[in-house]
């Protein structure tokens, strides 16, 4: 019996890492419930008998996603002590996170869906994302007390909008400019006032 059910979660784990994959690099419209099963080596109804649908589907690639961001930011804190605001930042506007859809983050490649999905992602992603804001103002402890939670959130609109419209563009010069103009905006965000 262990072994079945370890076969089983190994199918549902394989499922969801496809369905991530999938979600982030084609959208919620751009990949359906039989290539998603396709690419994770399991059948429509494996799929389906994990996450009871599409929309299952995308919620739990959509929490799996959103907390790699929960347990990397901690990771950038502790492993770049004050210059982690700046690793950040060229990690998330780099070429490699950039031009990598399928394995980039969910934040940028996944939150333009919610506003067609159901109640209950949404409410995933609002728990989530708040969760995330309070993981970077925790990272603050330069700036007034009052004022992190704010620059939190600004911070993650400026990498998120950044990098979506980088991911848009096709011209090499266009990219760069881009990237580096909000690259040079979110550190300022986070600069003391003088």
């Amino acid at each position: 019996m262990v072994s079945n059910r370890t076969r089983k979660e190994e199918t549902r784990q394989n499922i969801l890492l496809a369905a991530s994959r999938g979600f982030r690099a084609s959208g919620f419209a751009g990949i359906g419930v039989d290539a998603i099963a396709r690419a994770a080596n399991a059948t429509s109804g494996a799929f389906y008998a994990h996450f009871g649908s599409k929309d299952g589907a995308f919620r739990a690639a959509l929490e799996l996603g959103l907390d790699e961001v929960i347990e990397n930011i901690p990771v950038f804190q502790r492993d770049y002590g004050a210059g982690w605001i700046a690793a950040f930042i060229d990690y998330y506007m780099g070429r490699a996170h950039r031009d990598d859809l399928a394995c980039g983050c969910a934040m940028t490649s996944l939150s333009p869906e919610l506003a067609r999905a159901d109640d209950d992602t949404r409410n995933l992603y609002d728990r989530k994302m708040n969760r995330i804001a309070g993981l970077i103002a925790q990272g603050l402890p330069h700036l007034p007390e009052d004022t992190r939670l704010e620059k939190a959130w600004a911070f993650l609109g400026i990498l998120i909008g950044g990098l979506t419209m980088a991911r848009a563009m096709i011209n090499e010069e266009s990219i760069t400019a881009v990237s580096t103009a909000i690259s040079t905006a979110a550190a300022a965000l986070m600069e003391p006032a003088l």
